[in-house]
């Protein structure tokens, strides 16, 4: 397993509208360069260690790059990066190697409970700007809204993944 440590850079990523919980500009704060995208592979997580937090990320097949909490709330191991990634009616989701609970990459929820309560993931808002990842941490409860970085919405005189690159 890769475990990226980062610290948090002075700049902000100017990419994603705000449809996308991406920055506008340069007074959004609080976002953290996590790796280059191509650092990333896809369809598999990766690890990464934010301060004292860790978070998976996860680039799917069309290019998407989403970051979740690395702890899966059911077991309460550090595996959600290793864990098979996929779609589900559309859905992007990652099954966690432990139980094998699904969760939607968008919102965290869980979807396939394996008959236990259903818990969720928190999910963290991902940015790309020249080809670089930012993730804002997220404290506190689940985001409702889709927290990743789509290319249909990025700003086509920053953003590297364009519409094909990634597919």
């Amino acid at each position: 397993m890769t475990l990226m440590e980062t610290t948090p850079d002075a700049g902000t990523p100017a990419v994603t509208s705000s449809s996308t919980g991406a920055p506008d500009g340069p007074a959004a704060q609080g976002w953290t360069r996590v790796c280059r995208v191509d650092d990333l592979l896809v369809e598999r997580g990766a690890a990464a260690l934010l301060g004292d937090r860790q978070i998976g990320l996860f680039r799917t097949f069309d290019g998407r790059i989403f970051a979740t909490d690395q702890i899966d709330p059911f077991s309460g191991a550090a595996v959600l990066s290793r864990g098979i990634v996929g779609d589900r009616g559309g859905v992007p989701t990652v099954a966690s190697p432990m139980y094998k609970q699904v969760f939607d990459l968008r919102t965290g929820a869980c979807l396939d409970t394996q008959g236990k309560e259903s818990l969720a993931v928190a999910v963290h808002p991902v940015a790309v700007a020249d080809g670089d990842v930012f993730v804002k941490l997220v404290t506190g409860a689940v985001p409702a809204g889709s927290a990743h970085a789509d290319p249909a919405h990025a700003d086509p005189a920053h953003a590297d993944l364009a519409e094909g690159d990634a597919r």
